[in-house]
């Protein structure tokens, strides 16, 4: 199944209403969304649970903190936990607000996060 272009519509709602530039990639089987050229936030569509959700790079201070609060899960592809990324359900981004919040978690990490090799 594709990834929802309404969520992706959503995302890019809360990078204009914060001014915020970015550029977006095919990535994940979805959107991946790019603030200074980095990976910061997503959408996706798990199998597993069968549900979109918000893959978020938040950084491994934020990771442990992050997956205690509802609809937060660890983000795994292979099998392992991918430190410092989760994916988010729709439990947990409900209405704006709370998409918001998730973005900005992801933009307060950016800064701090490496740029992919080329």
């Amino acid at each position: 199944m594709a990834y929802s272009e309404d969520l992706a519509d959503q995302i890019r709602e809360v990078f204009f209403q914060k001014e915020v530039g970015f550029s977006e990639k095919k990535m994940f089987s979805g959107i991946c969304f790019m603030v200074d050229d980095k990976m910061c936030c997503g959408t996706h569509f798990d199998k597993k649970i069968g549900e979109d959700v918000i893959l978020c790079r938040i950084g491994e201070d934020a990771y442990e903190p992050a997956l205690e609060k509802p609809g937060c899960i660890p983000m795994e592809f292979t099998g392992k936990p991918m430190k410092g990324f989760v994916f988010v359900t729709k439990e947990a981004f409900a209405d704006l607000p709370q998409l918001t919040q998730w973005v900005q978690l992801c933009l307060d990490y950016n800064p701090k996060a490496k740029k992919s090799k080329k």
